[in-house]
């Protein structure tokens, strides 16, 4: 027997020394027989867990685990991909309970998340990436997914996959966001990717100390870059399923009348971009110095005063805006679609799943361009409410309504969006700032103010509706 321990004096880990009874220390011991375990019988070895302090109860489950008695297996289950031909590994689930008990006291095999997928999928696949290839599979929409959810990541979600181990698995909100940012917007939960780096393309794999997160040249794994390249090779199979999710979506276009409404002031906006362009009609300074390219000499930087990195090339923005003029090097109106492409989700129709944008307003995809507004949101709800009982309740004006309150409190984002877009670059505004000014918190910060867009609907609605004036 041995005892691996960590050295509270040191801090060091190590074998403990054990006491032999007779006055001498040594690093392992013996022990009788009859302390073996039946199941290895005459060789094998037993590990005992015994936790951080002489009370701890290393069986018990984590706080908030859906199913404790089986959480060692689904803990198993959903870091292993599989498992060697040669090699057996069982769990016991309910050993609160006599082993006489054996309707719940079972030990089960455990053989990792492929043998789920693959008995509960309808279609799979993979995907080739740079350095890498994206496994995917479809799962059967049957009650399997969620009698099974205690022993396996039976819903959507995503991992790295590495010699038949998992890593870095996302599952709930975290697997929704993940797999979005592949290109699966409706219909996640049914969607599972393994990406596979592969070592002699990308580099040097290796794994950090606890062994749940792989490295590429000591380096994370690149997952925006993998998103981006599934979601312009997205399967087939996953564009139909989406297609039939998305299918049930809210169908009112609000954008051209959005786009009307803000075309006068569509300056404030800053909108546009310039670079040279030898055939462009528009002219820029070429002799103008300005941000961009090679940083400072470090001796001509202005000293930080606060936390952000210091500036690199590149960081001005709208270089070529600054300096028109008339005459000088061509250049060209860079008039790129900041208008974000918009989705009502609910939960109602499928295309939202409890768990994402719960109470929030929406969320911005940025690398999509895409807002997703949340149809359930309470003020969305509560203001809908409001005007049909204006009209005196009248069903057949909830869809009038809907619309009109759809619209205008879509267009509050949309100029939030575009608004905060217009922010990048700018000195004052880092990556993470303008990440924190589009999150789903801030995003529903933005339609909190009533006032505008109640009166903005109650002059659609007086158009609209015509005689059925709130009495």
């Amino acid at each position: 027997m041995i005892h691996l321990w960590r050295d509270s004096r040191t801090g060091e880990y190590g074998l403990k020394q054990l006491d032999q009874g007779d006055g001498t220390f040594a690093h392992y011991g013996m022990i009788e027989d009859a302390l073996k375990p039946p199941i290895i019988k005459d060789h094998g070895t037993m590990i005992v867990l015994l936790g951080n302090s002489p009370d701890a109860d290393t069986m018990k489950a984590p706080e908030g685990v859906a199913s404790p008695s089986r959480w060692i297996a689904k803990f198993l289950n959903s870091t292993s991909f599989r498992f060697p031909n040669v090699v057996t590994v069982k769990s016991r689930e309910g050993w609160t309970r006599l082993r006489t008990d054996t309707s719940t006291n079972i030990l089960r095999s455990i053989l990792g998340q492929e043998q789920y997928l693959s008995k509960h999928s309808v279609t799979s696949g993979k995907v080739k990436l740079s350095g890498a290839y994206a496994h995917w599979w479809i799962l059967e929409d049957s009650e399997a997914m969620s009698q099974l959810s205690g022993s396996f990541e039976s819903f959507g979600h995503i991992a790295a996959l590495r010699k038949d181990e998992l890593y870095e698995m996302a599952t709930g909100r975290a697997g929704m966001a993940r797999l979005q940012q592949f290109g699966v917007i409706f219909g996640y939960k049914r969607v599972v990717i393994y990406v596979e780096p592969q070592s002699d393309a990308i580099g040097l794999l290796t794994t950090n100390t606890a062994r749940t997160q792989l490295l590429v040249n000591s380096e994370p794994l690149p997952w925006t870059d993998w998103a981006t390249e599934f979601r312009e090779n997205i399967p087939q199979e996953i564009e139909e399923l989406i297609a039939s999710v998305a299918a049930g979506a809210s169908s009112s276009d609000h954008s051209q009348s959005i786009r009307e409404r803000l075309k006068r002031i569509i300056d404030l906006f800053k909108v546009s971009r310039y670079k040279p362009n030898p055939y462009g009609t528009l002219q820029i300074d070429d002799q103008a110095k300005g941000l961009g390219g090679e940083p400072n000499p470090q001796d001509s930087l202005p000293r930080s005063t606060g936390n952000r990195p210091g500036n690199k090339g590149g960081t001005a923005g709208d270089i070529y805006a600054a300096f028109l003029k008339q005459g000088g090097v061509s250049g060209e109106q860079v008039k790129a679609d900041v208008f974000p492409q918009v989705r009502w989700v609910s939960i109602k129709n499928g295309t939202r799943e409890s768990g994402d944008i719960e109470d929030r307003a929406a969320k911005f995809l940025a690398d999509q361009n895409l807002l997703l507004i949340n149809e359930d949101f309470r003020v969305f709800t509560d203001m809908v409410n409001r005007w049909c009982q204006e009209y005196q309740g009248n069903p057949a004006v909830h869809e009038v309504v809907s619309d009109a309150v759809h619209s205008w409190f879509e267009q509050a984002l949309i100029e939030t969006v575009i608004g905060i877009q217009s922010l990048q670059n700018d000195q004052e505004w880092s990556i993470n700032d303008v990440q924190k000014a589009l999150s789903e918190e801030a995003l529903t910060s933005a339609v909190m103010s009533r006032y505008h867009v109640n009166n903005s609907v109650k002059h659609e609605l007086s158009s609209k509706l015509g005689k059925l004036q709130a009495g």
